[in-house]
């Protein structure tokens, strides 16, 4: 198949690129930056400019849609900025690339949005919910085939989010926000989601997946799970209080370009855990253990 990866510069997208090359697709590698992935694609692989902060209307994709056969978005942020805004890149965009794939007859679609957020208020979750109802809406009145991969943490090397659980891992002492020592979460490897995806290029996929491992544990009990692969003795823990935790929050508001902040807050307080069943049924084995992620790496 000629897949496009949107998306196909980031930590989920170029570990889908490799899988989806090793399985024998044909694969257009969606980026947003020019030249960004020049020098860095595999031979044949074919680059794409894009731009999810301004090209929010069906026209904009349709010319990128000919001869695709599939497309899976792998687009998000996790901070909204005037040059990556958040409604534009998990809403307004995404909708109108899955419009112009149903007008345009790819009928195969793949969306990675997240675990999580059902519950949550948080700008970042109702935007992420806002492009899971516009995809189910078409799927739903038959305009394509489409399948929504809600994956909870996603580990891997290269990764923003692995890089600093693995930094964490690697102190003596922590001191963490209560949420982190409560909330359970089922962190997947990066290789699982990608097998995942390309095993549901396959049409009539589930309209849904949660994408987790096969262990729930507390954030504070998986940075002492990379611990331990580490080599390193059991680390000092101590709770950070609410209060603390919210002014630290509100500290990291003002520096959008690390990841803490008020809505990360928020987010860790809801639960993201889910059935690991159906994953692995997809897989046709068990989920790589959090035991065994950086092995697995």
């Amino acid at each position: 198949m000629r897949v496009l990866v949107c998306g196909a510069q980031g930590f989920i997208g170029r570990h889908l690129l490799a899988r989806l090359l090793l399985d024998g697709h044909e694969v257009v590698a969606g980026h947003g930056r020019v030249g960004h992935l020049s020098g860095a694609l595999p031979p044949g692989v074919r680059s794409c400019q894009i731009d999810f902060a301004h090209e929010l209307e069906p026209r904009h994709w349709r010319p990128r849609l000919r001869g695709v056969d599939a497309v899976i978005n792998t687009v998000g942020v996790l901070r909204d900025s005037p040059q990556r805004p958040m409604d534009a890149v998990h809403e307004h965009a995404p909708a109108a690339l899955f419009e112009a794939c149903a007008q345009a007859g790819v009928r195969r679609v793949l969306h990675i949005s997240a675990l999580g957020i059902a519950e949550s208020g948080t700008h970042y979750a109702r935007s992420k919910r806002a492009a899971e109802v516009q995809l189910l809406a078409l799927a739903t009145a038959g305009r394509l085939d489409a399948t929504l991969l809600r994956p909870s943490i996603v580990f891997g090397l290269g990764g923003a989010s692995s890089e600093l659980f693995l930094k964490l891992a690697r102190l003596p002492a922590l001191l963490l926000p209560g949420a982190a020592l409560r909330t359970r979460v089922q962190p997947v490897a990066v290789a699982d989601l990608a097998e995942a995806c390309a095993r549901l290029l396959t049409p009539g996929g589930p309209r849904s997946l949660a994408v987790v491992g096969p262990q729930a544990l507390s954030l504070a009990d998986f940075i002492a799970c990379l611990r331990q692969q580490l080599g390193r003795r059991p680390a000092r823990v101590w709770r950070l209080p609410e209060g603390l935790s919210r002014l630290s929050a509100r500290l990291g508001d003002q520096l959008p370009f690390q990841p803490w902040g008020s809505e990360t807050l928020a987010l860790l307080q809801q639960p993201n855990c889910a059935d690991v069943a159906p994953l692995h049924a997809l897989l046709g084995r068990a989920p790589i253990a959090p035991q065994r992620l950086l092995e697995a790496s």
